[in-house]
Formats: C-alpha cells, sequence, structure tokens
C-alpha cells in the first residue's frame, strides 16, 4: 500500500505555503507533502473514481490542512465533502485560515473540522503553530490508518 502523503495542504496563498513549507523543514521530521492550491484540486484527487487517491489503494494521509478562503472550490464546502465520503471522513482535517468569525468556526466543527486554528500575523509565530500541529497531528496522534 503507499504511504504518500502524510500530509495534504490545501492552501493558495504562495507565501504560506512556503511558510508552511520551511516550518515543516524545521521540524525536522520526515514529512511527504501534497499541495493544493484550490479546492477542485483537491477535490479531484480525492473524489475522482479515476484519482491516484482511489485507484492506487493509497493509505490516506495522516491530515489534511485546510484554508477556508481557496479558489473554485472554497475550504468549508470541501470540508463537507470530506467529512461525507466513507474513504475520507476519518482524516484528521485542520482548519488554518485567517478568517476570526465565529460563524466560520462554527460551521466548521459542525461540518466536522478536528481544529480550527488562525493564521498568525508573526512569521516567527506562524512557523510555531506549524511545527505544533506537526508535532500533534503526525507524531503523536494515532491515526485509524
Amino acid at each position: 500500500m503507499t504511504t504518500y502523503p502524510d500530509l495534504v495542504l490545501v492552501e493558495d496563498n504562495h507565501d504560506d505555503i512556503e511558510m508552511i513549507k520551511d516550518a515543516l523543514k524545521d521540524t525536522g521530521e520526515k514529512i511527504s507533502t501534497l499541495v493544493f492550491t484550490d479546492g477542485a484540486e483537491a477535490a479531484q484527487f480525492f473524489f475522482q473514481p479515476d484519482s491516484r487517491f482511489r485507484t492506487n489503494n493509497m493509505q490516506p494521509p495522516k491530515l489534511i490542512l485546510l484554508d477556508l478562503k481557496i479558489p473554485k472550490i472554497n475550504g468549508l464546502e470541501l470540508l463537507k465533502r470530506l467529512k461525507s465520503d466513507d474513504k475520507t471522513r476519518h482524516i484528521p482535517v485542520v482548519i488554518f485560515t485567517s478568517s476570526n468569525a465565529k460563524s466560520d468556526r462554527m460551521t466548521c466543527y459542525q461540518s466536522g473540522a478536528n481544529s480550527y486554528l488562525i493564521k498568525p500575523l508573526d512569521a516567527d509565530i506562524f512557523s510555531e503553530y506549524i511545527g505544533e500541529i506537526i508535532k500533534y497531528w503526525l507524531v503523536m496522534n494515532e491515526n485509524v490508518s
């Protein structure tokens, strides 16, 4: 069974992608990562019958790090699809977004998000957040897969 990737990142902001990649390197953990810059790409990967995820008997990722404000299919719609599908519902989804709206937090948790984190503006704190997310969800947490 293929184990790639450990982390699926769904993020459209290239600066945030680079900061997340740098923070992943800083953890010292070997983390295979797949990046999608819009919700449609991620949905195709997870849900198209002929996708690598569906056809290669691929082990699910240990974590999906999902921004809400992404193009084509927004993060909330992608979250709802992930949590309503038998093959993806058990994958932890951490919302990592700039939105501090209570309604967004409530809707995400009601839709099955495992965690909701607001992106810090400070680069050092941003990097620390990523390190803590990885430490908990990819190192400490025992997933079902």
